[in-house]
């Protein structure tokens, strides 16, 4: 059967969060949900992850979101949403690219979470899965400390006074791995260990702690990225898993999480051209630990319209154009199926397909990155993929516009979300 003609069976319209009801069902009863994007700087993506999720947390006891972003920054916006910060807590996110989160989207999803807090005693989180934040994690967790617990306070400070030489600048202390590769590491397995052994309870303590975890990934992820001991595309995923994990702990027994990540983190490596090269990702890891019958992968992709990136790491922000997808890409198939469905935007559910479905077959599917030259990326912006193994749904829409990113100025001594590969494979 044609993939053209699959589309047409089983692609659904959609303008309104109640034509996506067939699928809310399908998926409400599961512990993770997790949402796509083909690229950071696209405004469709982000409204329709947040409707979606706003749909789940209110009407089917989800827990959190957890986002491909810094643990303290997303700590501010989880304080603000439960009305515990009433500050611009957006202009934390000043981590190049600051447009993944610093944006006008974010702000209108930051009102929405608020609203669903007033009417629950339980409040959802909103959370950061990434592993980058060395620095503020350490400034969060010797602050934090120094008002719950004094004494492991002291004992982390010393410790994590090791990082001090490279004066903040996560750069030079990657670089110092090259000549003196044992760098810190004993020191913050010690500190996590210490901090681990107050087992103090609170929101607080929990905060602490995931910092302090969080000094202990970034720690191994700059070391992998420098010294080659790990992949650091494997290190970073393994890591955002288990942050992951342990907010499904933190949130109990029952609890149910919405994840936001690029396609390329949250569709399943087993089914594209990743498994081929030994790199992992967090969807994949998550059916592996959870089943696939307790996760939800669902990805996004566009045809063609503007875009957010940057021309290279660190560089300012442009809105780009999407030139339409590639011949015979996913893609292209999309798109020549709108005429017949009568639909510009839609979404497919799997499992809807046959056994004999073009949708089991290897196709190109677009994939954008932070970084991205639109004139070029018929030479590495297409995954391999098999739609139907990858994702559980995709999201489809012919046109798209470009993110409304604020005004927040990034760091540069930080090293760059999504770096080194900017979440195109």
């Amino acid at each position: 059967m044609a993939l053209q003609d699959e589309i047409v069976q089983i692609g659904k319209g959609f303008r309104d969060i109640s034509d996506f009801s067939e699928l809310i069902e399908k998926i409400k009863d599961k512990k993770i949900v997790m949402l796509g994007e083909s690229t950071h700087g696209t405004h469709e993506f982000y409204e329709w992850r947040k409707r979606i999720s706003c749909e789940l947390l209110k009407n089917h006891d989800f827990n959190f979101i957890a986002v491909e972003g810094d643990w303290p920054s997303c700590e501010k916006v989880n304080q603000n949403i439960q009305g515990k910060d009433s500050s611009d807590v957006l202009k934390h996110f000043s981590r190049w690219p600051t447009w993944m989160w610093g944006n006008e989207e974010v702000q209108e999803l930051m009102k929405d979470l608020k609203e669903v807090n007033r009417r629950r005693d339980k409040k959802i989180g909103f959370h950061g899965l990434d592993v980058y934040s060395l620095y503020e994690s350490i400034d969060e967790t010797i602050n934090k400390l120094q008002t719950i617990d004094p004494e492991t306070a002291a004992h982390a400070k010393r410790l994590y006074s090791c990082f001090e030489p490279y004066k903040h600048d996560e750069r030079a202390y990657a670089r110092s791995l090259v000549h003196m590769p044992e760098g810190c590491e004993e020191e913050v397995l010690y500190a996590l260990s210490k901090i681990l052994e107050s087992n103090l309870k609170s929101h607080e303590y929990f905060d602490v702690v995931q910092n302090a975890r969080i000094i202990k990934n970034a720690e191994r992820y700059y070391r992998a990225m420098i010294t080659y001991e790990d992949d650091s595309w494997n290190v970073r995923d393994k890591r955002m898993q288990e942050t992951l994990d342990h907010l499904l702990t933190f949130y109990g027994p029952d609890a149910k999480a919405i994840v936001w990540a690029h396609n390329s983190h949250i569709g399943d490596y087993k089914a594209t051209s990743m498994v081929n090269h030994g790199e992992i990702n967090l969807g994949g890891l998550s059916r592996e630990k959870y089943g696939e019958e307790q996760v939800a992968l669902i990805g996004f992709a566009t045809y063609t319209g503007d875009v957010i990136a940057s021309h290279a790491w660190e560089g300012p922000i442009e809105v780009m154009s999407i030139p339409p997808g590639r011949k015979e890409s996913l893609e292209d198939v999309l798109h020549k199926a709108v005429p017949y469905l009568g639909e510009k935007n839609y979404y497919l559910d799997f499992s809807l397909i046959k056994p004999d479905s073009e949708f089991l077959e290897v196709i190109g599917h677009r994939a954008i990155g932070v970084v991205y030259h639109p004139n070029h990326e018929h030479r590495g912006n297409y995954v391999p993929t098999i739609p139907a193994k990858r994702y559980d749904a995709l999201i489809f829409f012919d046109e798209t516009e470009a993110l409304n990113p604020l005004d927040v100025q990034f760091k540069k001594e930080k090293i760059p979300e999504t770096y080194p590969f900017g979440d195109q494979l």
